[in-house]
């Protein structure tokens, strides 16, 4: 049983710390906190940097936690809340199954965290060497609680961010006649704006049909 344990821990505390600093320093293949952030803004979760470095402490120092058996229940709820938010943001709506996108994974280490603080880390670990071991339904309970705690903050906190606003260009509003409106140059066809004449040019005048005399020009004689 003690091994068991220990292989528990080492499975889930080393596999958290991996997924935290794929986050934090882009170790692993991961995109580090500016592309993980852009992931984050896209689900909601902004601002999406802060949130995307928040889970990858929680999942680095809660698996260090787990792994090295330190403070298990709290290490514990660290792991819980990212997973919960994960269920939340991602996997919720796709269904249980993992490979269809679902929470099937996520719900599975939450259950062997939770198992963990309610069990103990056991004598091989920094609590069972202190003698500070917590062990009971209490402590299994408690990392569950504080993790759903964490997991609500998370949320309201992305929630009260307000999506930025899009860009609407500006509109020509109503002028009085004789004014072209805001936002738009006058036109040839429009008065001026002081109510002057127009700047249209005259129009030409249309020959005269072919064949028709041509009008008589007009002398003037001197008195």
């Amino acid at each position: 049983m003690k091994l068991g344990r220990l292989l528990l821990r080492a499975t889930v505390g080393g596999f958290f710390i991996g997924h935290g600093t794929q986050k934090l320093f882009g170790w692993f293949g991961g995109d580090g906190p500016a592309g993980t952030g852009e992931m984050f803004e896209s689900l909601g979760m902004r601002p999406g940097q802060v949130h995307a470095t928040a889970a990858g402490i929680a999942e680095t120092a809660g698996g260090a936690g787990v792994l090295l058996g330190f403070k298990t229940p709290f290490a514990a709820s660290g792991l819980i809340a990212v997973m919960l938010t994960a269920i939340n943001r991602v996997h919720l709506r796709n269904g249980p199954w993992a490979h269809k996108g679902g929470y099937e994974y996520p719900v599975v280490m939450i259950a062997s965290a939770a198992t963990l603080a309610e069990l103990g880390p056991g004598k091989l670990s920094i609590d069972g060497l202190r003698h500070k071991e917590h062990t009971g339904a209490f402590w299994g309970l408690a990392s569950l609680v504080l993790g759903a705690l964490g997991a609500a903050g998370a949320h309201i906190a992305a929630e009260s961010q307000s999506s930025p606003e899009e860009y609407e260009p500006p509109t020509a509003t109503a002028a009085p006649v004789g004014e072209a409106p805001v936002g738009e140059a006058p036109t040839a066809a429009s008065p001026a704006a002081d109510g002057g004449p127009s700047d249209e040019a005259p129009t030409a005048t249309e020959p005269a049909p072919e064949g028709a005399p041509e009008p008589a020009e007009t002398t003037e004689t001197a008195e």
